[in-house]
């Protein structure tokens, strides 16, 4: 397509925003992204783009950002696992979603994707795999970060509902690949078991997509995807001990061996957070993030493959372009 009038992505400096922004791009956009003042810009250094400042803290700063935009991806998002104070983060999740939707549509906007989360989705946990219509209540999302996606995704759905919002909202399971700078929660855990620092895991599951592939649904769920809609974009289904050793054998390292029981580590997760609490350092292993890997978060996709024509790659390749990418940019020695 070629469009005259910008295509705003939020969150475009980070690791899924830019790829969404890179795959928008090749669909002749015209793109504007919206950059924290100060933040690292590596990921958007060769995109020819207009830069506005902004921040999802920052309400007042959306209205030059959407104004003129035909089409909105609000993908920024504060994605910690663990944070000493929980308002800033839901300040910024929930009410900064809120006002740069409303933002959008006063500003006519024809469209919005909204990049939420499978956080804010149902979990079944057993092994099973949920989708779109699983239950989900709040009070058994575990964990800030999740919470904060899932009152976000039911403030974007009321407004859906109740305000006539033109937004599509796309769920993304566990993105890994290249550019992950900071890198994301998953991409640590990549990158410390490629490393050969990963001597032990717990028994949990996750859902591998490669981040180019979740960016190509964001543009599918602009241009086929139904207003009110949810669509899941993941990958492959792993055990975390399976993962590992995918990761294992990729990096050419001995795979992690040793399973621990919740009990042995839950110890480990307190001292951890006073640690993190004294001395303002970010924790390896939370309580949360325990209480979490209860459930093994298997999901499917099946809803966006047959809606929307997505086809994610094999998760194989998105964990080679992960380590490749670590080494290339000195991240993996």
């Amino acid at each position: 397509m070629t469009a005259t009038a910008p295509t705003l992505v939020t969150g475009a400096t980070g690791f899924v925003g830019s790829a969404v922004a890179r795959t928008l791009l090749a669909r002749g956009h015209n793109l504007r992204l919206m950059v924290r003042a100060g933040s690292d810009r590596r990921n958007i250094a060769d995109i020819p783009a207009e830069l506005v400042e902004g921040d999802l803290s920052s309400p007042e700063t959306f209205a030059q950002a959407v104004q003129g935009c035909r089409y909105v991806f609000h993908v920024a998002a504060d994605y910690r696992l663990w944070v000493p104070d929980p308002a800033p983060m839901m300040k910024a999740n929930v009410e900064g979603t809120r006002l740069l939707m409303l933002a959008a549509q006063a500003a006519g906007v024809e469209r919005i994707v909204y990049c939420s989360s499978v956080a804010a989705l149902g979990l079944i946990g057993d092994g099973s795999v949920a989708d779109e219509t699983t239950p989900v209540r709040e009070h058994a999302v575990i964990g800030i970060y999740k919470r904060s996606k899932y009152r976000a995704e039911q403030e974007v759905l009321r407004l859906v509902r109740e305000a006539g919002l033109p937004a599509v909202i796309v769920n993304p399971s566990t993105p890994v690949g290249p550019r992950d700078i900071k890198p994301t929660p998953t991409g640590q855990m990549i990158l410390d078991c490629a490393a050969g620092r990963m001597p032990a895991y717990v028994d949990t599951g996750v859902n591998i997509v490669h981040v180019d592939d979740v960016a190509e649904g964001h543009a599918l769920a602009l241009e086929r995807g139904v207003i009110g809609e949810k669509y899941i974009l993941g990958g492959q289904n792993f055990l975390l001990r399976d993962l590992f050793a995918m990761v294992s054998e990729i990096a050419h390292v001995p795979p992690p061996k040793i399973s621990l029981p919740q009990e042995v580590i839950w110890p480990v997760a307190v001292v951890s957070e006073w640690l993190s609490r004294a001395f303002g350092i970010t924790p390896r292993v939370t309580r949360e993030m325990l209480a979490m890997s209860r459930k093994k978060m298997f999901f499917s996709s099946d809803k966006a493959i047959r809606e929307l024509g997505y086809s994610p790659r094999p998760a194989r390749e998105a964990v080679a372009d992960a380590i490749a990418w670590f080494q290339s940019n000195g991240m993996l020695k």
